[in-house]
């Protein structure tokens, strides 16, 4: 049934946090520029009750329906109703799960949400996010050596979403502004332990989104912060400085912050790699 419009209805049924559908989908649907996907998502539906409302939302806005449910009760209602309508549907772990258990040669546990679950994986995680936020924007440099990343950047270089992102994937992560004229705290010339990775980005490209942040501020008087001469001059500070202080470069100009993270996660795997083992 495909469709005429220029948007369609997308249904993301899960019974955990829905966060593994949601980037599976989004990733897929980015390849359709023409055509806008129009999210209903059902996260934690575990029960029969539950089900019932989602099924009454798909036949109301037929669409692609899309599903991560354990509960094989749950799976026949979901595919059933799906084929009654005539809309399509599919398990996104299904397929997956059946290729473990064909390799492994074991059925699976069948338990709700175990990626979630309490561990030292993520308590580990917890550790690094709360690492992160007391160590953003440069607060409490006493403790960078502790930090596994430290992102060094002028304004407007993703430093504080990066450092985040990188925070859920256990990683602990500083970041520390660096300004024309402000002496750099004496902790991240020495430092041994962290990686160490000033970001960048062209002029044209702060002077934009320094704009766009000084509208939101309501803030249209600080000539100076998107000054091209001045703005330059900051970029060329950052790389004088990346330069005597052999800190790994990267370019976020056309980056988005997930990209970003992964180009620092791949150099810090590839620094942990390399070190001798202790």
């Amino acid at each position: 049934m495909p469709t005429t419009s220029n948007y369609f209805h997308l249904h993301l049924v899960s019974d955990s946090t829905g966060e593994t559908l949601i980037t599976v989908a989004r990733a897929v649907a980015a390849q359709y520029a023409n055509v806008t996907a129009v999210e209903h998502v059902y996260p934690l539906v575990r029960s029969q009750k539950q089900l019932d409302r989602v099924l009454d939302e798909i036949e109301e806005s037929p669409g692609i329906v899309l599903f991560t449910l354990l509960e094989k009760d749950l799976v026949g209602r979901l595919e059933g109703k799906c084929k009654a309508i005539n809309v399509p549907s599919l398990s996104i772990i299904g397929p997956v799960m059946q290729l473990f258990e064909a390799y492994l040669g074991a059925a699976t546990t069948g338990r709700v949400g175990a990626q979630h679950v309490l561990n030292a994986e993520y308590f580990s995680r917890i550790d690094a996010l709360n690492y992160t936020m007391i160590h953003d924007d440069g607060q409490h440099v006493e403790g960078l050596e502790e930090a596994d990343v430290v992102l060094v950047g002028v304004s407007r270089t993703s430093k504080t979403p990066t450092s985040i992102y990188l925070a859920n994937r256990g990683i602990r992560t500083a970041n520390v502004p660096l300004v024309p004229g402000i002496p750099l705290p004496h902790q991240l010339e020495t430092l041994k332990k962290p990686l160490v990775v000033s970001l960048h980005a062209t002029p044209e490209r702060l002077i934009q989104v320094r704009q766009n942040r000084l509208l939101t501020m309501g803030d249209r008087d600080n000539d100076t912060y998107i000054d091209k001469q001045a703005v330059a001059d900051e970029v060329a500070f950052a790389r004088r400085l990346s330069a005597k202080f052999n800190w790994a470069l990267l370019d976020v100009t056309r980056r988005s912050i997930e990209e970003t993270a992964a180009a620092i996660m791949k150099l810090y795997n590839d620094r942990q790699r390399a070190r001798p083992s202790e």
